[in-house]
């Protein structure tokens, strides 16, 4: 039996990655932990809807306020969390945010027990849950640069997000046999039970220190903020990767507008065929998740992260060209699939390059930045939808967001970060190198 924290050898992206034992038990932990929550969350993403609509008899228009309060903690609160996030100790940041929302979760199946249930309780709730995520993730992302060493990057978001694979489709299909079973305001206890055991998983990460983004100088919110947005826009291979990220969640968020509307009426594909679909779409996830270190080893992470930005692009002709039948739809779930195991693979390159270029005291500010852009852009792209469709129909709507899903790969083709040949921690890039001198990550001139 080998001792506790004593350096083991695992093969990873190719090469020998050293890693202690308990560098192991804290990934392991984490993601554990984390994939465990995210399925609870989509637990409760079918649940609320239904509590909704089946036991308030909500309207069209309640129904988008729930969404909408879920969803609007993302564009405000993105870069104030981020500050949080570096200036507090990721791992408590964690564990709070996640009992928090246990707790908040189960004041709707004791409302409902009680019969005071209602649709401001779920409002609020809502509101609540999508805060929490904002704090969490800003701390759960930015605390894996602290759980492994740099070279081992790639391999940790590539095992992060096969585990976030398993738990999309747990989650989704669970929660609905769950919320079929037992009714959506019990489903939730669940949903309180995953975030507890996340909780239980973060105490078992052994933690990083507290980055100190002034070196003991006091400095503001604001200061702060400008500091993480200016750093990502004025590096080379950091600017060109989120301003892709960005032009990528406006196409998507044009797409998902309309692929399950398309699917349920132009295509006559019913509940089971969009619930295939949708299987094999998340197992190519799943797989690309499995094989992003080879394909990152294969390719390059420069290649690499423009075919994932392209692949959205040509595997969204089917849904455009299709025809009732389950002919098409095998087409179109082969094609998904297709689409999410390239676009996780490239997701997980994409996250491991950023990461391993960020200094420690800006990891969260600099994926905070991200997200706010990323989640700014969202709203934007439904209303973008729906005004396509309403000129020009819903197929002119897909049209629109499957060409813009090239932009993305242009922008990160036509910089230095479509060059990549390796990641920059390994040895040999012609174009980056790491300057790990007191664990500062230099960036590209």
């Amino acid at each position: 039996m080998k001792r506790a924290n004593t350096p083991t050898l695992s093969r990873r992206s190719g090469k020998l990655v050293r890693q202690t034992d308990a560098e192991a038990r804290s990934l392991r932990a984490y993601w554990v932990g984390e994939s465990t929550s995210l399925a609870g969350s989509f637990v409760h993403a079918v649940a609320l809807p239904v509590v909704a609509v089946v036991e308030l008899h909500a309207t069209p228009r309640q129904v988008s306020l729930l969404a909408a309060a879920a969803t609007a903690a993302a564009v405000v609160l993105a870069l104030p969390a981020g500050v949080v996030g570096d200036r507090c100790a990721k791992r408590p940041l964690m564990v709070a945010t996640d009992l928090t929302a246990a707790a908040v979760v189960t004041t709707v199946p004791l409302c409902w027990a009680t019969g005071s249930l209602s649709m401001p309780v779920l409002y609020v709730v809502a509101l609540l849950l999508g805060v929490l995520t904002v704090f969490h993730q800003a701390a759960s992302i930015a605390i894996v640069p602290d759980l492994v060493r740099p070279q081992g990057l790639p391999s940790a978001h590539s095992r992060i997000g096969a585990a976030c694979a398993v738990a999309d489709t747990a989650g989704t299909y669970g929660g609905t046999l769950v919320v079929a079973l037992a009714g959506a305001a019990r489903t939730l206890w669940l949903d309180a039970l995953s975030y507890f055991v996340s909780a239980c998983c973060a105490l078992r990460i052994t933690p990083g220190p507290a980055a100190d983004p002034q070196g003991g100088r006091p400095a503001g919110v604001i200061g702060d903020i400008r500091e993480g947005v200016g750093y990502v826009m004025r590096d080379a291979i950091q600017r060109p990767l989120v301003l892709a990220l960005t032009a990528y969640a406006y196409a998507d968020g044009i797409v998902t507008t309309y692929t399950a509307y398309t699917l349920l009426t132009r295509l006559h594909a019913g509940s089971t065929g969009l619930g295939v679909v949708m299987g094999v779409t998340g197992a190519g996830g799943l797989a690309g998740a499995l094989l992003s270190c080879r394909i990152t080893a294969r390719f390059g992470p420069g290649r690499t992260i423009v075919a994932g930005f392209a692949a959205y692009a040509v595997c969204g002709v089917p849904l455009l060209v299709a025809r009732p039948g389950a002919g098409w739809l095998s087409v179109i779930a082969v094609a998904g699939a297709l689409k999410t195991a390239v676009g996780v693979a490239a997701g997980s390159t994409h996250r491991a390059l950023r990461q391993q270029l960020c200094p420690p005291h800006l990891q969260s500010r600099a994926q905070q930045t991200a997200v706010w852009l990323a989640s700014g852009v969202r709203p934007l792209a439904a209303l973008t939808a729906g005004g396509i469709a309403a000129i020009c129909g819903v197929r002119a709507a897909l049209l629109a967001g499957t060409v813009l899903y090239l932009i993305p790969a242009a922008l990160v083709q036509a910089s230095r970060a479509g060059r990549l040949a390796a990641m920059p921690c390994t040895p040999g890039d012609p174009l980056t190198a790491p300057d790990t001198l007191n664990g500062q990550t230099r960036s590209p001139a």
